[in-house]
């Protein structure tokens, strides 16, 4: 495939970022979804929060309306799913048509889900698409580097959500380890302390949080 640019590398990294994104959002709301219904209505405050995007939400009803699908909402899972698409688009020549088809297959998918009265429906295919999207970037891309750039912006943006979310040592430590190896298997700039001090955060009897956000969003460099 060549050498591939700058401009390009960044729209990998970031197709690996925006689809984590997609992905864990979708499967996070489904579980507020699950609250709000049986417990808490304003679960999604507390949503909003863990994430830390604006509460811009005046009730349940327009949370769930808009969270979901709203273009004009730039936090919404439909916006980082069409960010994930444009960058998919303009990599044709690094990944290929087939697993461009799953990134629109969602985008399809979330479209119809606009004209559903319950726009949840439509987010377990969502999942599976991008799911099957991960599947063929490790099944039909040739290239190692390129899978593990995509892999690794996937990674990184795992474990910032995770940090944001505070998930259990097991579960935090694991990406941690998986960011590590796949990140010196690319030909990104990234700083080595960084790494290094992720590591150790993950063995201190009380894990901070924050600074593995923080570390997280500064680990590429360039």
């Amino acid at each position: 495939m060549g050498i591939i640019s700058i401009e390009n590398l960044d729209r990998l990294y970031w197709l690996g970022r925006y689809s984590e994104r997609v992905y864990t959002s979708a499967r996070l709301f489904a579980t507020s979804f699950d609250r709000m219904i049986d417990m808490n209505l304003d679960d999604y405050a507390q949503f909003c929060a863990l994430l830390d995007i604006p509460n811009i939400y005046r009730s349940r009803e327009e949370f769930c309306g808009r969270y979901i699908v709203d273009e004009q909402d730039p936090n919404s899972i439909y916006s980082n799913l069409m960010r994930a698409y444009d960058n998919a688009v303009e990599l044709r020549n690094e990944i290929g048509s087939e697993p461009i088809t799953y990134i629109q297959l969602s985008v399809y998918d979330m479209k119809k889900s606009k004209l559903l009265s319950a726009p949840i429906v439509g987010l377990q295919k969502v999942i599976d698409n991008i799911l099957a999207f991960w599947g063929i970037v490790d099944d039909m891309i040739e290239s190692e580097n390129v899978r593990n750039i995509i892999k690794t912006g996937k990674r990184i943006e795992r474990l910032d959500l995770y940090g944001r979310l505070q998930v259990d040592r097991t579960s935090i430590a694991r990406e941690v380890h998986r960011l590590a190896g796949r990140i010196q298997r690319t030909n990104l700039h990234y700083d080595r302390e960084k790494i290094e001090e992720l590591n150790r955060l993950v063995e201190e009897d009380e894990i901070d949080y924050d600074r593995i956000v923080e570390l997280a969003d500064g680990v590429r460099t360039d």
